[in-house]
């Protein structure tokens, strides 16, 4: 090799090393260290001017608290409806969607979509009004058409999960659907052929030629919205607060308001580490799991 070919070599790497910087110290600075400092004042009684060391006492103090265990059932509730009810709704409406023209199949992609890329805000409050419990409320004036008395949806115990839970499906529902379309569009149409040789029905062809081939993309769905329901936080801040009675006070909402409410910096970040601890083993059993089924 020329020396020509060699310094052109170097500045290729440099100028490789200069992109790939950018991402890393950024990956660098908002994750890896935020997790190093978690995991040190995790330890630790946290104070601006001068943090105590006190062990794994944040720790016992999570272990001890029944709020915590609480917090984990219910978030665990709450992953364990909407996951599988999302997946379901979403592969049907994607089925639906893709016999359809290119055109009629982008208007619905993108009436599914727009609640995923609007404001997290703006749709608590559209679903607020929606469950307003006065006699004015969308949801109590349609029901009151079927004989059902007023509700109060968000600020009854009995009612208030079931509501987040409604309003988590529905509103998560776009992108799996464009995910699950952009599998389904991905099939050889030759299975379907075979398939309408053997003469197959619709649902057999649903159940032995569509289902098993966009079960890859079922795992993927599967292992990101659970990770996404122990992570929830936003939905409940916003339209419960936690309440009524802590019955909808999730995993993140606990450790949020440990943190910024009451300022006990230290067992938030146990609760954190913990949470994680239970996502990742969650994720890792799920996937293989799943994945002894499906060829990568």
């Amino acid at each position: 090799m020329n020396k020509a070919k060699k310094k052109k070599m170097k500045k290729e790497v440099v100028w490789a090393y200069l992109f790939i910087l950018v991402p890393l110290s950024t990956f660098i600075i908002f994750t890896i260290y935020p997790v190093i400092t978690s995991v040190i004042t995790s330890f630790q009684k946290y104070r601006p001017l001068g943090s105590e060391w006190v062990g794994f006492s944040n720790y016992v103090s999570t272990f001890k608290s029944s709020l915590f265990y609480k917090a984990l059932k219910n978030t665990a509730v709450y992953t364990v409806i909407t996951v599988p009810i999302g997946i379901l709704m979403s592969f049907i409406v994607s089925i639906m969607i893709v016999p359809f023209r290119k055109g009629i199949q982008s208007f619905f992609k993108g009436a599914f979509y727009l609640p995923a890329i609007a404001s997290g805000v703006a749709l608590s409050f559209v679903w607020k009004w929606i469950y307003d419990p006065l006699p004015s409320g969308l949801l109590n004036s349609l029901l009151r058409f079927f004989g059902v008395s007023n509700q109060n949806w968000l600020g009854s115990s009995k009612t208030a999960m079931a509501s987040l839970i409604i309003m988590a499906v529905f509103g998560g529902l776009g992108q799996n659907i464009i995910i699950y379309i952009a599998a389904l569009l991905g099939i050889d149409p030759t299975y379907y052929e075979a398939a309408e040789i053997d003469g197959s029905t619709f649902l057999q062809k649903v159940r032995y030629v569509v289902w098993p081939l966009v079960k890859p993309t079922t795992v993927f769905l599967a292992i990101t919205s659970v990770i996404n329901g122990f992570q929830s936080f936003q939905t409940a801040y916003l339209m419960t607060g936690g309440g009524p009675d802590n019955a909808t006070t999730m995993a993140g909402l606990l450790i949020f308001n440990r943190a910024f409410k009451y300022f006990e910096y230290g067992e938030a970040c146990a609760q954190a580490l913990l949470l994680a601890m239970i996502i990742a083993v969650f994720a890792i059993l799920q996937f293989k799991v799943s994945a002894n089924d499906v060829e990568y």
